[in-house]
C-alpha cells in the first residue's frame, strides 16, 4: 500500500508499484525455518545396513534339516525329537564330523520365537558353526 503526502489530492490515480515487503518477510521466515530444520533432518548416525540377499538353498546330503512346527515340536528330518537333550546329543555327534554339516532350520510361520530360539541355542551348545533359515520367497505379482 502506498500513501501520498501533500501535493495533489487526486484520489483517482492508480498506484502501479508492487509492495514487496510481505514477500520479503515470508521469504525470510522460510529461510530461517529451513536453516533450523535441515541440520536436524540430515543428522543421523552413519551405519551400513545389510542388503537383502536371497540365496537358493544348496542341499547337500550332509546338511541337517531341523523343522519346528506351529506347536513348538522339533523334528530332525522326519523324526520328532522328544526333548532338548536328545537334540543336543545328536547335534554334538554331528558337530565333530569333518567337514561340519550346516544346520538348516525350517520354522513354521505360526511358531513362537522361543521355540526356534531354543533350537538355535541347542545348536550353539553343541558346537555347530553354520546355521541357516529356510524361508519361502515372496510371491511375485
Amino acid at each position: 500500500m502506498a500513501m501520498t503526502i501533500g501535493g495533489d489530492n487526486d484520489d483517482d490515480e492508480v498506484i502501479g508499484a508492487i509492495n514487496t515487503t510481505p514477500l520479503v518477510d515470508v521469504m525470510l521466515v522460510l529461510l530461517i525455518i529451513f536453516l533450523i530444520t535441515i541440520p536436524v533432518a540430515v543428522h543421523t548416525v552413519p551405519v551400513t545396513l545389510p542388503k537383502e540377499v536371497n540365496v537358493p538353498t544348496q542341499t547337500k546330503p550332509e546338511n541337517i534339516l531341523i523343522s519346528v512346527d506351529r506347536d513348538g515340536e522339533v523334528f530332525w528330518g522326519q523324526e520328532q525329537m522328544s526333548d532338548n537333550e536328545k537334540l543336543v546329543e545328536r547335534l554334538k555327534a554331528a558337530a565333530v564330523v569333518v567337514p561340519q554339516p550346516e544346520v538348516h532350520i525350517r520354522g513354521d510361520q505360526e511358531a513362537r520365537y522361543w521355540s526356534i530360539g531354543r533350537v538355535i541355542f541347542d545348536a550353539q551348545r553343541a558346537g555347530i558353526r553354520k546355521i541357516g533359515f529356510i524361508t519361502e520367497p515372496p510371491a511375485r505379482g
